[in-house]
């Protein structure tokens, strides 16, 4: 983008006289051409500045301007005009130690912030930005002229306490600033402590912030004081206030007559429910009936929460404040009360429950006849295990064996029309742990999905989408009901075209520009199948993804490729659910629409402690794999590459999914520069190359529990084998050539 032609005089013949050199006729200059920004380079030859003299005059002249804010320096070392800056407000995002990226609502583009114009603003702080002028091919930059809102005034981390004052590292990787403490405030830690540390005094960029101690968690690395310090790091609730308790241990246990008698009434209809072995709240449940015409009534039958969370209670007001239960890896933080999540909500075996219910009958083919939606009680027939549920399935044999059989059955036929409309299969890798009373892992697992998960997946998501699509089509235009959606938008075309060009390296084909985007994704899951690089492409793929998010436009979801969806089904551990019954039953009774801009806000709120709680549990996952880690330091692990940076590569444990770093200082045999636009590494030498995907062997060399960091070790023939090569008249040669012999060979 060209700059527009300035419209001060230019006289490059002569010098204008130092009478016309004067504060003025700069301020008006940059006034008039006040889109723009000028070095002093440009600025001088604009105002036909040549003589050593006037430069130096001129530069006088503007640093008193600068001084005294009549104009502005940006942070490229620019000036411009107070007249042609402009602001944005916006949530900063992505901190690291070079940079960050302000997120402005409205606006697709991000805004990049060195480092040196943060002006100690953090990680989610709302913050006012003054735009640079945009240079061409160059990202939107600018600097924060303002903190608005602090995101957090308290930070989880190590105290180190020296003679005069003490310190606190922050545990999250995005603070980039130790926290000074008087030793006056240190409120009873010890050294290496970890502690909650409240900010007094945020400093500048010249002097770090101050604070106090306001919570000891315990020792550093103790399982307990680590897993504490992660709750506390993302803000997370140690328990309940005693009101919202209260609140809820004041709830009847007992179903009235009376309610009962306001439901449709399903307890004679086989009914169970199929979950982790070790869940403790049932949420959902499948009934199954044959109706006289042949065909069959499956019924989705979900915890009635807001029956018993109401409007304006202290209940409510917590579970919209949570949005979410968290899920960690040795604990649980819930969205509701005990008395509710385990007990009135949970659909346990043998006893009557209240449920809001999705109701289908289907035929033999998995066709849809008919549905209905609304308040039911059921009574539970028997509790599955995924692996009980399974096993009937894989054995024909056991409790309701003909009843899973057929939900099975049907389920096959669901997803295989949901996979041919466009639906994206894909199959995120997970881990579980196996841990001892103290919480130590003992083993970590890839987490394998069977037909019992699938199977509760397609009548889950069935749900999900049939009572989105009814909310939406029952009024028409601009009177359409306001609802509660998940949304999930296409990728964006720009990470997409990089995510091919890597992809098309090793071998597989995306043209980001086909209109069948979903179904080429399919089709390369399918290519990857069994493939070394599987788990990390399918990975990457899944990150080149649009986030899902709550919100009341109805804009449909790619990666399940539905017109409509919403979350209907876990109402005790999502409170988006919670809305999307209210609306539902609202609507059903025969409500007018709700107002769309409150609720959006609501969605809003869900979608951000979402994430939140997303980011606690992978940290309680790296924990988890890193203390595993640290027991397996003799043990030889087969991985793969899954990163390369100028420091090092990453390699995933094959076994375990654990993800550590080889470090070039730690590569004895050659120095190794990145070839960023491959993915490799080439070592300068012997050119031997380490590319992203490759297999390799691996050691435990270090594990940082406090930094949930695994450092690793490559265990490789080849570093003997090349670092033996000697350099001849040519170069470098072979060992081979000098009478050595690479092992194996």
């Amino acid at each position: 983008m060209k700059k527009p032609k300035a419209t001060a005089p230019k006289s490059k013949a002569a010098p204008q006289s130092k009478r016309a050199l004067n504060a003025l006729v700069i301020q008006d200059f940059l006034e008039r051409n006040n889109l723009n920004s000028y070095s002093f380079k440009q600025l001088s030859r604009e105002l036909g500045i040549i003589t050593k003299e006037e430069k130096i005059e001129l530069a006088d002249i503007l640093r008193k301007m600068v001084d005294g804010k009549d104009i502005f320096m940006l942070g490229d070392g620019s000036l411009q005009s107070g007249t042609g800056l402009r602001f944005v407000e916006g949530r900063l995002d992505f901190v690291n130690p070079k940079f960050a990226y302000v997120v402005v609502e409205g606006r697709e583009q991000d805004i990049f912030i060195a480092a040196e114009n943060l002006r100690s603003a953090l990680d989610g702080d709302t913050v006012k930005v003054r735009l640079f002028t945009r240079r061409a091919n160059r990202k939107i930059e600018g600097e924060v002229s303002e903190i608005i809102a602090r995101k957090r005034q308290e930070f989880v981390g190590r105290i180190e306490i020296g003679r005069s004052f003490a310190f606190v590292i922050p545990d999250n990787k995005r603070t980039h600033f130790d926290i000074f403490v008087n030793r006056d405030d240190l409120n009873g830690a010890k050294n290496s402590d970890k502690v909650i540390v409240k900010i007094t005094d945020w400093g500048n960029s010249d002097r770090n912030p101050v604070g106090i101690v306001t919570s000891v968690l315990g020792p550093a690395g103790d399982n307990d004081t680590e897993m504490h310090a992660i709750v506390a790091e993302f803000g997370l609730p140690y328990e309940f206030p005693d009101v919202v308790e209260a609140e809820a241990q004041a709830i009847p246990e007992t179903i009235s007559e009376a309610e009962i008698a306001k439901r449709r009434d399903m307890r004679s209809v086989t009914t169970f429910t199929i979950d982790p072995a070790d869940a403790k709240d049932f949420d959902d449940a499948l009934s199954i009936q044959k109706l006289s015409n042949g065909n069959w009534e499956i019924g989705v039958h979900i915890a009635d929460v807001s029956h018993y969370v109401l409007p304006n209670t202290e209940l409510e007001k917590e579970a919209y404040k949570r949005a979410t239960s968290v899920y960690l890896v040795d604990r649980t933080i819930p969205m509701l009360p005990e008395k509710l999540s385990n007990n009135l909500c949970s659909l346990r075996p043998n006893e009557d429950k209240l449920t809001f219910s999705a109701v289908f009958e289907l035929d033999d083919q998995a066709n849809i006849k008919s549905q209905w939606f609304g308040r039911t009680v059921i009574h539970s027939d028997r509790r599955f295990s995924y692996e009980q549920a399974q096993e009937i399935l894989e054995c024909a044999e056991g409790d309701f064996k003909e009843e899973l059989l057929l939900l099975n059955r049907l389920a096959y036929i669901l997803r295989d029309a949901r996979f041919k409309k466009g639906s994206i299969a894909f199959e995120t890798p997970e881990v579980k742990f196996v841990l001892d009373e103290k919480g130590t892992p003992l083993a970590v697992t890839p987490k394998i999905r069977k037909d019992a998960h699938k199977l509760i997946e397609d009548y889950m998501l069935l749900a999900n989408k049939k009572v989105a699509e009814f909310v939406f089509n029952m009024r028409k235009g601009k009177n359409r009901n306001t609802m509660v959606y998940r949304v999930h938008e296409a990728p964006d075309p720009d990470r997409l075209k990089v995510f091919s060009a890597f992809a098309k390296k090793f071998g597989y084909r995306l043209d980001p520009e086909h209109d069948e985007l979903a179904t080429q994704f399919n089709s390369f899951i399918t290519a990857l199948e069994n493939k070394p690089e599987q788990d990390i492409l399918q990975n990457l793929a899944v990150r080149t993804m649009s986030k899902a998010k709550y919100t009341t436009e109805a804009s449909g979801h790619f990666g399940l490729a539905f017109d409509h969806y919403s979350h209907f089904t876990s109402p005790i551990r999502r409170y988006p659910d919670v809305m999307a019954h209210r609306l539902l039953e609202h609507y059903i009774e025969g409500g007018e629409s709700v107002d769309a801009e409150e609720w959006e806000k609501q969605c809003k709120h869900s979608s951000e402690q979402e994430k939140r709680a997303a980011e606690a549990e992978r940290a309680s996952i790296k924990y988890k794999q890193v203390q595993f880690m640290m027991l397996q330091e003799t043990k030889v692990w087969d991985g793969i590459v899954s990163g390369v940076t100028e420091y090092g590569f990453y390699v995933e444990i094959v076994a375990t999914k654990c993800e550590g770093m080889v470090r070039i200082s730690d590569l004895q045999d050659d120095y190794y520069e990145l070839d960023a636009d491959n993915y490799r590494l080439i070592g300068t030498r012997t050119k031997r190359v380490i590319a992203f995907g490759d297999k390799v062997e691996v050691k435990v060399k270090n594990c940082n529990l406090e930094k949930r960091i695994i450092d690793l070790s490559l265990v490789d023939e080849d570093l003997e084998y090349y670092s033996t090569m000697k350099k001849g008249r040519g170069g470098y040669v072979p060992p081979q050539a000098a009478g050595l012999k690479k092992r194996g060979s």
